[in-house]
């Protein structure tokens, strides 16, 4: 941590297509003292995002792209990433798989957040798929971006019990409450480490 004291804050982008629960984890510890992120923008590609009520109530700037052309869509987001100084992107429950081209140009600075252990529930539909092998332990994954899915190096991840009692649903809350947990960890374990 000494290493971030007097240092500038990294501009972050988030990307997000839904409810935004680990977008408003990372603003919460983006405003915190001890943060080396400030949250400079928000994209996503879903305009009824929920999400996107938290760039209004923590005044932060907003970008909706539809996706209908890929490569279209991420040239106006590289350049609004350029305009904004962006240094980081945090995908968080962003739902379109950004082009090999795209991650090039970030490399190294874009990462996620992945409902299951990785290498373990690749994809979607992860919770039901623990639940339906039976698996005792499932948990979280912050990872840095490539050009595969959900495959690139792990930064960090947290082990969650599987109880007998869990159905896809309960073990989706109880995981959640660990990714809002481990993204902010990990997001400091890689900018201490520069």
């Amino acid at each position: 941590m000494a290493k971030l004291i007097g240092l500038k804050k990294v501009k972050t982008a988030i990307f997000i297509s839904g409810t935004g629960s680990n977008l408003e984890s990372l603003i919460k510890f983006s405003l915190s003292k001890n943060s080396p992120i400030k949250i400079n923008l928000i994209v996503s590609n879903n305009s009824k995002a929920k999400g996107l009520e938290l760039a209004k109530i923590f005044k932060i700037k907003k970008k909706i792209y539809n996706f209908k052309n890929k490569s279209v869509s991420e040239k106006f987001i590289l350049k609004d990433l350029k305009n904004n100084e962006i240094r980081l992107i945090c995908l968080a429950g962003f739902m379109k798989i950004l082009s090999k081209d795209f991650i090039k140009r970030f490399k190294g600075k874009i990462l996620n957040i992945h409902p299951s252990l990785l290498p373990k529930y690749r994809g979607l539909d992860t919770h039901a798929r623990v639940i339906n092998n039976k698996e005792k332990y499932s948990g979280c994954t912050v990872h840095y971006v490539n050009s595969k899915l959900d495959a690139g190096r792990i930064i960090l991840q947290k082990k969650v019990r599987v109880s007998k009692r869990d159905n896809a649903e309960s073990l989706k809350i109880k995981i959640l409450k660990q990714e809002h947990k481990l993204y902010p960890k990990a997001v400091i374990k890689i900018l201490t480490n520069l």
